[in-house]
């Protein structure tokens, strides 16, 4: 009996190692695990390894366009279940430097941040929201004009993005000014205090914990201001965990507070999300529309 149980539990500890390897596999940009996916070897202009904070990992990477003069700014916060991945990652930042750096001359600025368990996902929303005073601080001495700011982020960087969108006032905190929109790609956490309380991922827990206090702070649904910055919520409608829904929740709220949302449902799977933003036309078009329309300077105040 003894020899049974102990062998149950083996299965049970090589099951979640295996779950947790494919689901690294499946969810890494470009489909990749974040130990092989390769840094992208950018031609142009690149200022590496900007620190905008005193730990090793609040450094930031920016791709300057030629010539850079009142540049428009994208600044892209990666994904991996908010303890894994890294700024310079391909599937991050090529095909956005290929379209909005190469093609339409913006700067694109890609953030590092501390990883569990070194910070929880609130502290890494405002180290986000560090990187972003850095960048609207320096934006000029690259040729960027910081008036002119679209925040985008991935999977668990789309849900510390969607979080900053939601209440401004968290990266006011950190001496961020307003920027012009936020964009989230693939966030299926935008009410944690919902998703804690039902059959859940793994790394949920590993991020998360059983602090509900917690759970209500880093939920974007749960944070909406009427000072939100406008928002575009990317979602896969392949994915069981069902992003959209959720960004339709989000969005009816937001509705309901003047805000302005808009929701992108794809037939894309998580990864294919991020890596084909800025390669695939249509998607790419549709995306760039929704950064024109609020590509001004903005004039709300933080609530």
């Amino acid at each position: 009996m003894h020899k049974l149980i102990l062998c149950l539990a083996i299965f049970c500890c090589l099951c979640l190692t295996q779950a947790e390897a494919s689901w690294r596999d499946r969810t890494s940009s470009g489909g990749q695990t974040a130990k092989r996916e390769k840094s992208f070897a950018y031609e142009g202009q690149k200022l590496a390894d900007l620190a905008y904070g005193a730990d090793e990992q609040q450094k930031l990477d920016v791709y300057l366009p030629a010539q850079a003069s009142q540049a428009p700014i994208m600044v892209m916060v990666h994904g991996g279940a908010w303890f894994i991945g890294d700024k310079a990652h391909s599937g991050v930042v090529k095909n956005k430097i290929a379209y909005w750096v190469k093609q339409q001359g913006y700067i694109l600025v890609s953030v590092n941040y501390r990883l569990v368990p070194a910070a929880n996902p609130l502290e890494q929303a405002h180290d986000v929201a560090r990187a972003l005073a850095y960048t609207q601080r320096h934006a000029p001495e690259w040729g960027g004009d910081p008036s002119r700011i679209v925040l985008i982020g991935h999977s668990a960087g789309a849900h510390l993005v969607a979080l900053l969108g939601a209440n401004p006032a968290i990266a006011a905190a950190e001496q961020a000014a307003r920027w012009n929109a936020t964009i989230a790609l693939d966030s299926a956490a935008m009410d944690i205090v919902s998703t804690m309380q039902q059959k859940h991922y793994f790394f949920y827990d590993k991020a998360f914990g059983q602090d509900q206090q917690l759970w209500q702070q880093s939920s974007p649904t749960l944070q909406l201001t009427r000072g939100a910055t406008p928002m575009l919520l990317v979602c896969g409608e392949q994915r069981p965990d069902k992003p959209c829904d959720q960004a339709r929740i989000f969005a009816q709220r937001a509705t309901g507070l003047g805000v302005a949302v808009q929701t992108m449902p794809l037939h894309k799977n998580h990864g294919a999300i991020n890596a084909d933003l800025g390669k695939e036309a249509d998607y790419t078009q549709q995306v760039d529309a929704f950064i024109r329309r609020y590509n001004v300077t903005p004039h709300q105040t933080y609530r």
